[in-house]
This record gives structure tokens, C-alpha cells and sequence, in this order.
């Protein structure tokens, strides 16, 4: 064919990404079949975890699914780990990815009466540290009865819609000013002030948010796929589980809080920046604007927006269903009592969702050289040789370092596992097994905040849309949730240790 050359093929890799992100990634896949033979499988494993987690935290560089994804597959032809392991792997967590798929989907069809709610709570609230406070409180409460990745969902669209109005009326200002004042640059720089306080506050309540889904999270067996499983090891219902986890979720919820207000207080980390007045204006003027164009039919679009919300919360907290099955059934409610019947309006639904997801299915094939290659074997091991008193507090710390580089349901999976055989063979009591179960399940809940590695919730917002128009990159999430990891991390293993 004319003009194809080698360098055609170049140019084509990764795309728009940087030639260093391009090179680092090549020298990954060259150098692991280099590192196999000479290293073995442990030791590559471990680089390829790490280079796996190099992919993540570029992720503003270059989607994680195409350089992760060339990973995953070399992993696979190199016998680091088999197809049919990635395979148990996405079975076993088919739940996840059923609410990835449906979930989100659902919560786009709620996106009108979800703008209208927080528009109305943004601007009735004057008080940052209250808006602040709100956010983690509802999505802390909200997760302890829904998924954290729901909540996430919904958060992510509000923060779009936000963004989207003000974008749009912002950029016709911008224009109309330009146009009757002439090409000032003080009009520009003014507009650009407003733009980069504007992505502060929402980054803000971003983070406050997602940190708030660990908070709720961790209390009850639904708020995280680990936290069925664990029970299901256990054999607690849903008022056990939360009382046997009280002593220690509680004293985090609260000094959760405090930390939420205290960050909006002395302006550290990030945290601070209040709504332009010029922002507050333009959703003011939107609101208004859309109270007065509201008709019948929208008031309507709205009611059934609500009654499906309703179920949604009845369905997942008494769990009548998969939390995708349910998404499935929100989003043919309202695409039904709302007129939504064409193929293609459908499809918008899901374009958010399954990038992710096929990311997710990509971090599976990780998982499973984890696995294959037992990376967490030894200090499993080492562990369970302390003394019992000390045991807690260490499978504490060891599931919390551990889920904040991987997936936290695959170590609280291969925790609780082992843990249990070591009850089953007689190794430890009932009663230790209850405390060694508690601390596995906080310790993959808690810690895990301190890179989007740890939490499926916050890696779905470093990989979704409104992430790169706030400016929310890899690394500043770790600089803004490192005040949580440390009072989170802290004050659970107190509670862990000393409270249980």
C-alpha cells in the first residue's frame, strides 16, 4: 500500500500520547520476558503490578485500557497466568460488572431530576463547608444502603451537569463581551480566574464525595462487593455485620466528618475553593431559566425520574435483585414512561460505563497473575505466625498496603479465604476468625483511599469525563485524599486493635 512504512505503524501506537509515555511502555513490554527468564515469575509479577499501576496513574496521558490491556495479553502469553483464570476472575466479580454496565447507564436516564436536586442544594447553601459536609455525608449514607459505584455515578453527573451549564452560558458571555468591549485580555483572564475556581470547587466536592463512599461503605454488606463476600464466609446478616463492624467504622465515620470540615477550614491539600459569584449567577440565571421553560411533559420527565429513583433505593437496600439487574430495570422505566425508543438514544446511556468496564475486565487478567503467582502467599503467611493478640492490627495494615496498590475485593477475596481454611483446619477460634474478618474488611476499605488503585469508586472518576475537565489527575487525588488516608487509616487501626 503507498506511503505505509514503519514509521506509520509509530505513529499510530497509543495515538496522541507523549513519545516518552510511548517508549516507557515499549521498554515494559520488552522487558518482561527479559525479567521472566532471569527473575522469575515472583519477582516479574510484582514489576508487572507495578507497571500496571504506572498505566493508571498516567491515565490523563492515555486511557489505561490500551497500554494495560498490551500488559495484560503479554501477561497471558507468557504463562504468568491462563485465560481461564482471567475468566474465574471476571465470573467471580460478574456482579461488578453487571452494575457498571446497567447501573450507570440507569443514573444517566436520572440525570434531569439529579441536576435539578443539586442545583437546588448548591444554591440554597451558602456555606462551603456545609456544601462540603453534605456531599460526604449523603454519599456516605447513600453507600451504605447502594453500591459506592452507583453513588460515584451519580456524583460524576451532577459535577457534568454543573460544568456543562456554566461552559455553555460562560462561553456566550465570554463572546458577547469580547464582541462589545473589544478582544480585552482582562475580560479573558477574568473568564480564565472563574474557569480554574470553578474546577477547584468541583474537584472538592469530588473528592469529599468519593471519600464519603468509603466512609458508608465499609458499615454494611452492601456498601461494597467485599463486604458480601466476606459475610458469606461468615454467615452475618445485614444488623450483624454492621454491629460487628460498629466499633470501628463508627469512630472513622465521625473523625471522617470533622476531617471534611477541618480540610475546608484551613485550605490545605486542594480544598477551599469556594463558588465564583459569576459561577453562582449563571446557575442561578439556569435555574430560573428552567423553572420558567418547564412544561407539563418536563414536570412529568421529572416524577417518573423520582419514582424510579424511590425504587432504586427500596430495591438495593432489601437486595430484591443483582444491583445490575435493577439498573436494568430503572432504565427500562423511565426510557419506557419517558419516550426514549430509539437504538441510538440508548447508546449515550452506556458510552460513560464501558470504557471503564472493559478496564475492569483488563484489571482482572492483573488480578490474575496475582494470583497464579501467589504475590500475596508470604505475608499471608507471615501473619498468621504473630501472636494472636498482634494479628488484627497486621492483617490491617498488610490488607491496606496491599489494596492500596491492587483491587481491593481480590485481597479481602484471598484474605478472607485463607483466613477461613486456617479456621476450618483449627488453626484459630471463632472468635478470632470474627476479629481477623473485621479487619480484613476495614483494612481493604479504609486505607485503600489513598490511590485510585484501592477503590473502584475513585478510579471511575480519575477514568470518567468530568475528571479531565476539572483537572483531577492521578496524582492529585492521591495529594487530596492523603489527610483522609491518614485519619481514616489511622483511627481504623485503633479501632481494629484496641476497640474490638
Amino acid at each position: 500500500m503507498k506511503g505505509l512504512t514503519f514509521d506509520s505503524f509509530a505513529q499510530n501506537f497509543l495515538g496522541q500520547a507523549p513519545n516518552w509515555y510511548k517508549q516507557t511502555v515499549i521498554a515494559f513490554l520488552l522487558l518482561n520476558p527479559l525479567l521472566l527468564v532471569t527473575m522469575g515469575p515472583f519477582v516479574t509479577g510484582w514489576i508487572l503490578v507495578m507497571e500496571f499501576i504506572f498505566t493508571l496513574a498516567m491515565a490523563l496521558k492515555c486511557y489505561p485500557l490500551q497500554p494495560g490491556g498490551l500488559l495484560a495479553f503479554e501477561a497471558v502469553l507468557l504463562g504468568m497466568t491462563a485465560p481461564d483464570t482471567v475468566k474465574e476472575e471476571i465470573l467471580s466479580a460478574f456482579p461488578v460488572v453487571l452494575l457498571l454496565i446497567f447501573m450507570v447507564a440507569g443514573i444517566y436516564f436520572m440525570k434531569e431530576l439529579l441536576l435539578f436536586t443539586f442545583t437546588k442544594i448548591l444554591l440554597k447553601v451558602n456555606s462551603k463547608v456545609l456544601i462540603s459536609l453534605l456531599f460526604c455525608f449523603v454519599s456516605a449514607v447513600l453507600s451504605a444502603f447502594l453500591d459506592a459505584l452507583t453513588v460515584t455515578a451519580v456524583v460524576i453527573s451532577v459535577a457534568v451537569g454543573f460544568y456543562s451549564v456554566y461552559h455553555r452560558v460562560a462561553s456566550g458571555k465570554q463572546f458577547r463581551d469580547e464582541h462589545e468591549h473589544g478582544a480585552d485580555d482582562t475580560i479573558q483572564e477574568l473568564h480564565r480566574e472563574d474557569l480554574e475556581q470553578f474546577r477547584g470547587f468541583l474537584r472538592n466536592l469530588l473528592m469529599h464525595a468519593a471519600v464519603g463512599t468509603a466512609l458508608g461503605g465499609v458499615c454494611t454488606t452492601v456498601g461494597e462487593p467485599q463486604n458480601l463476600l466476606i459475610a458469606s464466609y461468615t454467615g452475618w446478616d445485614f444488623m450483624e455485620f454492621f454491629f460487628r463492624m460498629a466499633p470501628v467504622t463508627m469512630p472513622v465515620f465521625v473523625l471522617g466528618l470533622c476531617t471534611c470540615v477541618i480540610l475546608e477550614k484551613v485550605k490545605w491539600f486542594g480544598y477551599g475553593e469556594i463558588l465564583p459569584s459569576n459561577v453562582r449567577d449563571i446557575l442561578l440565571e439556569f435555574d430560573a431559566h428552567e423553572a420558567e421553560s418547564r412544561t407539563g411533559r418536563d414536570s412529568a420527565r421529572l416524577v417518573v425520574q423520582a419514582v424510579a429513583a424511590l425504587f432504586l433505593v427500596f430495591a438495593l437496600a432489601f437486595h430484591v435483585a443483582e444491583v445490575g439487574i435493577i439498573g436494568l430495570t430503572i432504565i427500562v422505566i423511565q426510557t419506557a414512561f419517558n419516550g426514549v425508543i430509539e437504538e441510538h438514544q440508548l447508546g449515550h446511556a452506556f458510552e460513560e460505563a464501558l470504557p471503564f468496564t472493559a478496564l475492569l475486565v483488563v484489571f482482572f487478567g492483573i488480578v490474575g497473575v496475582i494470583h497464579d503467582q501467589h504475590l500475596f502467599s508470604p505475608v499471608i503467611e507471615w501473619v498468621l505466625s504473630l501472636p494472636k493478640d498482634v494479628q488484627p492490627g497486621m492483617f490491617y495494615i498488610a490488607n491496606g498496603l496491599l489494596s492500596a496498590i491492587s483491587d481491593n475485593v481480590f485481597v479481602a477475596t484471598v484474605y478472607i479465604g485463607e483466613v477461613k481454611n486456617a479456621y476450618t483446619s483449627n488453626a484459630i477460634s471463632r472468635e478470632q476468625f470474627d476479629l481477623l474478618a473485621v479487619a480484613i474488611n476495614t483494612g481493604t476499605n479504609l486505607p485503600s483511599v489513598a490511590t485510585p488503585n484501592g477503590q473502584a469508586a475513585f478510579l471511575f472518576l480519575l477514568t470518567s469525563s468530568i475528571a479531565p475537565l476539572v483537572r483531577l489527575s492521578y496524582m492529585r487525588m492521591v495529594v487530596m485524599a492523603a489527610p483522609y488516608t491518614l485519619v481514616l487509616g489511622v483511627t481504623g487501626w485503633i479501632g481494629v486493635t484496641y476497640l474490638l
